[in-house]
């Protein structure tokens, strides 16, 4: 597949090819689900609490004598009928993580910029050097790019151009830096547009395979 390579005016420079196995891969949508929900279930943390009858104050005798009140039998207020009392099926900590094999991962990020591609949404950019490091500057460029998309930002390495970009652009609305390495199922997904400088392609080829 072939797209255009823009500078930072949004001008056409010349042509470049994706590489089809990064780009053209077969769409596996129940794939893509679940690398997606496994990501969003790893980010829980799973603190919740709630006490149950053995934790709450109170208690110790009982309520009234077992038989002769004309009322129904108690043994303790902290049973959860009770104000105040325990609570029962509610949640405690746990664990929400989910496993998935790397290759699986790896084929979900595949069939997700081959999505993007399909649609038109992979922007190729011949270099993003911003000269001067202004928030400005670096809207400006994304505006000449993607108009009023929101959009990923992927970089190939962490050096000074990435530092620069990600300080320009950390108070852009709608916009994400993200290293090539660290590219991931629910970034492809949540963003309209990935920008990648044309370096990032070989550096998603040589993680993800291509």
């Amino acid at each position: 597949m072939k797209v255009d390579v823009l500078d930072i005016k949004g001008k056409k420079v010349r042509e470049v090819e994706l590489p089809a196995a990064l780009f053209e891969a077969p769409v596996n949508v129940d794939l893509m689900h679940q690398a997606y929900t496994r990501q969003m279930a790893n980010a829980r943390l799973g603190t919740h609490d709630t006490k149950v009858r053995s934790e709450v104050r109170g208690g110790g005798r009982k309520p009234w004598k077992q038989k002769g009140t004309g009322r129904a039998r108690q043994g303790s207020r902290r049973a959860a009928q009770w104000v105040g009392g325990g609570r029962i099926h509610t949640p405690h900590p746990r664990s929400y993580e989910q496993r998935m094999p790397k290759k699986m991962r790896q084929a979900a990020l595949r069939s997700a910029l081959s999505v993007k591609a399909a649609e038109s949404s992979i922007v190729v950019v011949e270099e993003l050097d911003i000269k001067e490091a202004k928030t400005k500057a670096m809207a400006e460029a994304l505006n000449n790019l993607v108009g009023t998309s929101t959009s990923l930002v992927l970089m190939p390495t962490k050096d000074q151009a990435y530092d620069s970009v990600m300080r320009c652009a950390n108070n852009i609305d709608n916009t994400k830096v993200l290293l090539a390495s660290y590219l991931n199922i629910r970034d492809v997904l949540n963003f309209d547009k990935v920008v990648l400088p044309v370096k990032t392609i070989d550096a998603l080829v040589a993680q993800f395979g291509g």
